[in-house]
């Protein structure tokens, strides 16, 4: 009871890379909270899939193991998940922001009338005091969103209904392990207890999902342009100057939004979120709705004709002039000293 919950994703017998980064910080908040870190995997063929999520220092997990169940349905689903919350009523839930989190979580949410916050780019502890109610809620979930299309970072909390429930995106949270050898207790869910046929009324029949073209979240790398960038054709040096270093090209959104690349390739608040061991930012004006997506990069390089571009403030190091003039050079550089 009032221990903090991570639902975890799994496909094809492997946890969700969010799912993981939401339970090295559920770790962490709930040994600020003196309390348990609990997880919930639904599927099929989980009696191994322990050994993923133990290294993360949970402590108990909750396996809802059923043929049916192997790919997620809405229903069933949020109907195992309502009952639990039920069951367990714990303090804090947390989800990815995921196809799968964004249908599942509003659900979950709805039925338990706890309320939920999308898209966090940020989850801290901390207390608030309602002076017009005289009362001071003490250990509460600071829920942190960009908020006004981003031109704000809003500090959400929900002092009175549980669990407090929040909605992360991939590549927001670091994924660390807490304890390679850590092991917790296993409680096998009775499937037939909580869900009927009625609730299979959905079947799926086929599947198919493509798989991602392009991984931004995976390279090590990132050359981004943005607006400043000039044209889809200025983008080509982006793009050889990724090529030479083994990276991937980004773009902020007002570039997608001006056709100079795709939306795969979008980073930011609407966008991917990621954290490169090298970002160069070319063009780029750095919005707070941009600068959401990126600004945990280990080195961060800015390319900008303006001094005063707000990317710079962030950035390790800053290049003022022209992506077309700049680029070039840096790619006739890196090719003469790697000969």
């Amino acid at each position: 009871m009032n221990n903090l919950f991570v639902f975890c994703e799994i496909e094809e017998g492997q946890v969700a890379d969010v799912s993981l980064e939401l339970l090295t910080k559920g770790r962490s908040l709930a040994n600020q909270l003196g309390c348990k870190l609990e997880a919930v995997a639904i599927g099929y063929n989980l009696s191994e899939i322990g050994k993923q999520i133990f290294p993360y220092g949970v402590d108990t997990l909750h396996i809802v193991d059923d043929k049916r169940l192997e790919h997620y349905l809405t229903l069933p689903y949020s109907k195992i998940l309502i009952e639990l919350f039920k069951k367990e009523q714990p303090q804090i839930a947390l989800l990815g922001a995921t196809v799968i989190g964004r249908d599942l979580g509003p659900r979950v949410s709805s039925a338990l009338k706890s309320g939920l916050t999308a898209d966090c780019t940020s989850l801290e502890i901390g207390d608030h005091e309602d002076k017009k109610a005289g009362k001071v809620y003490k250990n509460l979930l600071y829920q942190i969103r960009p908020a006004f299309g981003g031109n704000i970072i809003a500090t959400i909390i929900n002092p009175d209904c549980r669990p407090q429930m929040a909605t992360v995106r991939e590549g927001v949270m670091k994924k660390e392990v807490f304890n390679p050898n850590h092991l917790g207790e296993v409680k096998t869910i009775d499937v037939s207890k909580l869900i009927d046929d009625n609730d299979f009324v959905v079947e799926i029949i086929e599947r198919h999902i493509e798989k991602r073209k392009i991984n931004l979240q995976a390279a090590p790398i990132i050359v981004a342009g943005g607006y400043g960038v000039g044209s889809k054709e200025n983008f080509q040096w982006l793009y050889e100057l990724a090529e030479v270093l083994g990276g991937e090209v980004g773009a902020s959104r007002a570039a997608v939004d001006a056709g100079f690349a795709e939306h795969e390739r979008q980073i930011g608040q609407t966008g991917t979120t990621v954290r490169p061991k090298l970002y160069i930012a070319c063009g780029i004006s750095g919005q707070i709705q941009h600068r959401a997506g990126m600004d945990q990069s280990s080195i961060i390089i800015s390319i900008n004709t303006d001094p005063k571009a707000p990317i710079n403030s962030i950035a390790d190091y800053t290049i003022i002039g022209s992506v077309t003039d700049i680029i070039p050079k840096m790619i006739k550089a890196y090719k003469k000293n790697t000969k």
